[in-house]
């Protein structure tokens, strides 16, 4: 993706299913987990680089002896500056006690990390600052074991307002708004009124104190405290939980918009954002790890016992389309293969905007991420060539050797054009030479291009403000003085605010929807403007589950084409001299290539929960009052 947006978070949880001593002799490491961990958390890096986190757990330790480890960073290289520090003390500790390295027991008794429970978190901050305070995990602490809280999650809710006013209600008084606090409490209510009922149950049954706290961490209800705590969760989310004891839980929300896989054998259990991750750190076929099923929470019990089960009743599923697109790595086995076929589903517009003069054409792609759509599309245009060699051949038999051979050698043209050097550092306040900087951003291959003979045509991901593209991308392409440049995006048409995961809170900042306003006001019917943004506040004085996506209205009277031929007037500069042409992937061809993904909202606006709506029609009435806060 040329355009640098935030989006969503990773987590990493594991569950180690056999004492500490076994990880010692097999594998000659106690931190057998924390090892694991780290991978996972480096095989996710993609997922949040504004911060990460870490917690483990020990299970059945003494009163008196700490149980919960828990490091966070926001440096710039997060992930490192965590495990460097904790190795550090790690190493440290086994000079000072020589004796103690293949003694898992003593480890697990006097060093931090040293558990059968682990937490990690990767963070993009969508949502408040980059605190170290808003790193995950969070927790909640208390002094009895089952009431301690570990919480750290890739989720966005739309509703924090009127949860947050629920809290109130139940008596609570949040230090802060946000929807992280807002569900850590929610979660830690749950938490502590389960604790409370047991306790009342089992002291009138005679128990001892003690005897309680035994049970209580016996009997906890996770789905019942899950349940409860969810009730009004509009959003997308995988939260995941450790409780102080060594239970543990994921929960994906009910129309499974945000990715979460898990694997388990006797030795281990695995929770990850993404496949490939656990595939690598373990060594395991793709077909071994599964997805949690959306509405559903995967409950780890300290007893190593592990179930599914459904805390709320589904939606339609509606899983993100842009994961494969471009926010989950392209190493996935599914991924892989959809990516390309993303590529080959725009050949015949290419070929269309090209007028098939596949000769005097150079097929690229830009930035490196979309590399492997590109490739999709290299296999479409060799067996497009293909089939016309054939064809010619078979309309020529008598052909002589001389035209055979020019028809044999007949293939499109790819070569790498742009090539990212570094990330610019906008370190310079005069936009004017910032933006001077910026066309610098990426290196040009020189020598390539046949001036003014050869079109250039460049895949990207997707295009979502256009900013690089007018600021950088447009330009360098220019230098090489192709007759055409056509930019052609994976994506269809980024048209609505994105509430669940990505960064993309704000309607004016999407190219498409400055195309449709300029659009409107071109064909002087600035009076749907009007009509919106009444119907847009009369929608927001409705309750949420009642509202819909007023601001569809604004692109009805255009056609994708329209929008794409007005995005490129508004991304071409009067410096460049090539005719310049964009092409965008279409929705039908969105989902046949990535067919059990079908969450579009930010293509059609069709929101899979009533939240999406509300954020919307909020969006646009912030549009127009010149309000730049987010609508959600």
């Amino acid at each position: 993706m040329s355009d640098a947006i935030k989006h969503e978070c990773g987590i990493a949880l594991i569950r180690l299913l056999k004492p500490l001593a076994y990880y010692q002799q097999k594998y000659g490491s106690a931190f057998y987990g924390f090892n694991k961990l780290y991978l996972l958390m480096e095989k996710q890096h993609n997922r949040g680089q504004d911060g990460a986190g870490i917690a483990s757990i020990k299970l059945d330790t003494k009163p008196g002896t700490p149980y919960i480890s828990r490091e966070r960073s926001n440096a710039d290289n997060p992930i490192t500056d965590i495990f460097s520090n904790i190795n550090e003390k790690i190493n440290k500790t086994f000079i000072e006690n020589p004796d103690c390295r293949n003694d898992a027991k003593w480890q697990k008794d006097n060093m931090d990390f040293c558990g059968e429970l682990y937490l990690g978190h990767l963070r993009y901050g969508t949502f408040g600052n980059n605190a170290i305070h808003a790193c995950h995990p969070f927790l909640r602490a208390n002094n009895w074991i089952t009431r301690n809280l570990l919480l750290a999650g890739n989720f966005n809710l739309t509703n924090t307002d009127a949860l947050f006013n629920m809290l109130i209600g139940i008596g609570q008084h949040p230090v802060k708004y946000s929807d992280t606090v807002t569900i850590l409490e929610k979660i830690g209510y749950e938490l502590d009124e389960e604790n409370d009922v047991l306790y009342h149950k089992y002291k009138n049954e005679g128990y001892s104190n003690r005897e309680i706290a035994e049970l209580i961490a016996e009997k906890l209800d996770i789905n019942s405290i899950i349940k409860n705590a969810c009730k009004h969760w509009d959003g997308g989310y995988v939260m995941c939980g450790l409780i102080g004891h060594g239970d543990a839980f994921v929960i994906r929300d009910p129309a499974g918009i945000r990715p979460v896989y898990y694997y388990k054998d006797d030795e281990i259990l695995m929770v990850t954002s993404e496949r490939p991750p656990i595939q690598t750190a373990l060594n395991v076929p793709y077909e071994k790890i599964k997805e949690i099923p959306p509405a559903h929470a995967l409950i780890i019990r300290k007893n190593g016992e592990f179930s599914l089960k459904r805390y709320k009743k589904s939606l339609p599923q509606k899983s993100c389309s842009f994961e494969r697109i471009y926010f989950s790595r392209g190493t996935d086995q599914d991924i892989y293969r959809e990516r390309k076929n993303l590529g080959k589903r725009l050949v015949p517009a290419v070929l269309n905007a090209l007028d098939n003069d596949i000769e005097n054409s150079i097929f690229s792609f830009i930035p490196n991420t979309a590399e492997t759509c590109f490739f999709g599309m290299e296999e479409e245009l060799k067996a497009h060539c293909n089939r016309i060699k054939l064809a010619t051949i078979k309309e020529n038999p008598n052909i002589n050797t001389e035209d055979l051979a020019k028809i044999i050698n007949f293939t499109p043209r790819f070569e790498k054009i742009a090539v990212k050097d570094a990330k610019l550092r906008t370190f310079i306040s005069s936009d004017a030479s910032r933006d001077q900087l910026a066309t610098h951003v990426y290196d040009t291959t020189y020598g390539v291009v046949r001036p003014d003979i050869d079109s250039l045509v460049v895949i990207d991901d997707s295009i979502v403000r256009g900013t690089t593209m007018r600021n950088s991308i447009l330009r360098i392409l220019d230098r090489t003085k192709p007759k055409k440049i056509v930019v052609v995006s994976s994506a269809p048409q980024i048209r609505y605010p994105d509430c669940y995961g990505i960064d993309m809170a704000r309607l004016g900042k999407f190219i498409a929807f400055e195309a449709a306003i300029a659009l409107i006001k071109d064909n002087k019917m600035e009076d749907v403007l009007t009509e919106v943004y009444e119907e847009a506040k009369a929608q927001l004085k409705l309750p949420m589950q009642e509202m819909t996506n007023v601001v569809k209205k604004i692109y009805d009277s255009f056609t994708a084409e329209e929008i794409s031929a007005k995005i490129g007037e508004l991304l071409t500069s009067s410096t460049i001299k090539a005719e310049v042409t964009f092409i965008y992937q279409t929705i039908e061809d969105l989902h046949a290539a990535c067919p059990n993904h079908l969450g579009d909202w930010y293509f059609t606006g069709d929101y899979p929960t009533p939240g999406g709506n509300k954020v919307v029609n909020q969006a646009y009435v912030n549009y127009i009052d010149g309000n730049n806060s987010r609508a959600y």
